[in-house]
């Protein structure tokens, strides 16, 4: 995130202690007290809560990475078919859980020929919102209910993205679009290792290698590159550790990507939580006045205005959505919330300056409407069910360091996190097991 996301951030921060003290009915200064006591235990709880599972995920997506070929797809994304969209959800899914890394290679998968559908409806919606490490979070934080839910409603709003750029949009806006991108020529490279564009004059991350030069979008996506990775198996990869080298140098870029916005988005879940008075959120949430439908489509639609205004994205979304859903935004709502990260602004500033003013406003668009409406849809479905998980069961409780599973987990967690950045840091390990299969050779 830039400085100047970091200031808004701060602003909002600052607002929301503001609300609290204004609209409290409580003394000023035991409110403050409580207040932030409640704000650091419910930050320190869902980060007690989701520790391992995030250690756990963002290492099954460096494995995916690091273990799997890096073959070209965009000619398999080429039609807006099921088997475009299957492919270019099973890509999305496998591959970064960073909005911005997402939306960067979606647009290299959109210029080499691959269909709109398929590659910024597909691809780019589940290399975002249905990858593994959010599906976890989603699971400890709202339930299983919420993570079929997410999963259901994924596969709906990528229906209604391809629905949209094949029967709505027409070709030629697709088409110039399209040569929009391509008339960028060779301004920005892509990053070797996450996928995103990078401008070679204004990047301050660079190496040299076999006379070509490669540009990273930070120092952690430099750490990782290995020009000379090994075209090995996955089995192979496994069981060395070389291998197991690869997988740490891609799980720590995940990190160096997405860490802030994690962090943001728990420390704002406990302000949240910390400093807005219940009476607040009952005057907001304060129901079904004019009917059930109309109550949770304004509220979808609130949800996904909350998304784009609170610069959060991917993972750092779902503690945030815990705290919203507590405090009364209905089960789709928050959905609809979780589904608007591909719109933020500095996101949408991005689409402008890929593709156009034009298709990016209806990029934009199309993806606010689909937010809004899957997650209307998906909570009647889940009414009808009988499964929306009561709002109780996702509130915080206090952390409490205890001897149980969770301890245990987290402690294996951590144990592994810093095996992982041990071989991330080690760089004579690659050239340690060449120097031996060479010695072997001879």
């Amino acid at each position: 995130m830039e400085k100047k996301e970091y200031a808004i951030l701060a602003v909002i921060a600052l607002a929301t202690v503001a609300l609290g003290v204004v609209t409290t009915s409580k003394p000023l200064w035991p409110f403050f007290v409580e207040s932030t006591r409640q704000f650091l235990t419910t930050t320190a709880a869902m980060a007690w809560i989701t520790w391992w599972a995030l250690v756990i995920g963002f290492a099954i997506a460096g494995g995916v990475e690091a273990w799997t070929s890096d073959e070209k797809v965009s000619d398999l994304l080429e039609g807006h078919g099921f088997r475009e969209i299957g492919y270019g959800s099973l890509f999305g899914f496998v591959s970064s859980s960073c909005s911005y890394s997402a939306i960067a290679t979606a647009k290299n998968l959109f210029k080499k020929g691959g269909s709109a559908a398929a590659t910024l409806g597909a691809f780019m919606f589940a290399s975002t919102n249905l990858v593994i490490e959010i599906g976890i979070v989603i699971y400890l934080l709202l339930g299983w209910q919420f993570l079929v839910a997410d999963v259901v409603g994924g596969f709906m709003l990528i229906g209604l993205m391809a629905f949209g750029f094949v029967y709505l949009t027409p070709d030629e806006v697709i088409e110039q679009a399209r040569e929009n991108i391509q008339d960028e020529g060779d301004s920005t490279v892509q990053d070797p290792v996450c996928g995103m564009e990078v401008n070679p004059e204004e990047a301050d991350y660079s190496t040299e290698h076999d006379g070509q030069t490669y540009y990273f979008c930070s120092q952690s996506c430099k750490d990782s590159f290995d020009p000379e990775e090994a075209n090995t198996t996955i089995r192979e990869q496994a069981t060395s550790l070389s291998g197991w080298k690869a997988l740490a140098d891609k799980q720590w870029s995940e990190w160096g990507m997405l860490w802030d916005e994690i962090a943001i988005g728990f420390i704002f879940a406990g302000l949240i939580a910390g400093f807005i008075p219940e009476s607040v959120w009952t005057s907001v949430f304060s129901g079904p006045t004019f009917g059930l439908p109309v109550y949770v489509f304004w509220t979808a639609v609130l949800g996904a205005v909350i998304g784009v205004a609170t610069f959060v994205c991917s993972v750092g979304n779902v503690p945030f959505g815990a705290v919203l859903y507590a405090n009364g935004l209905p089960f789709g709502s928050v959905l609809s919330y979780i589904y608007a990260d591909l719109i933020v602004p500095p996101i949408m500033d991005a689409y402008r300056e890929y593709y156009g003013t034009k298709f990016a406003a209806i990029l934009s668009g199309m993806i606010f409407v689909s937010a809004v409406l899957t997650g209307f849809v998906i909570h009647f479905l889940f009414l009808g069910a009988g499964v929306i998980p009561d709002p109780s069961s996702v509130k915080i409780a206090e952390v409490k360091i205890e001897m149980n599973y969770k301890m245990v987990l987290n402690v294996l967690a951590t144990v592994f996190f810093l095996f992982l950045y041990w071989l991330h840091r080690s760089d004579s390990i690659g050239d340690e097991e060449h120097g031996e299969h060479a010695h072997t050779a001879d």
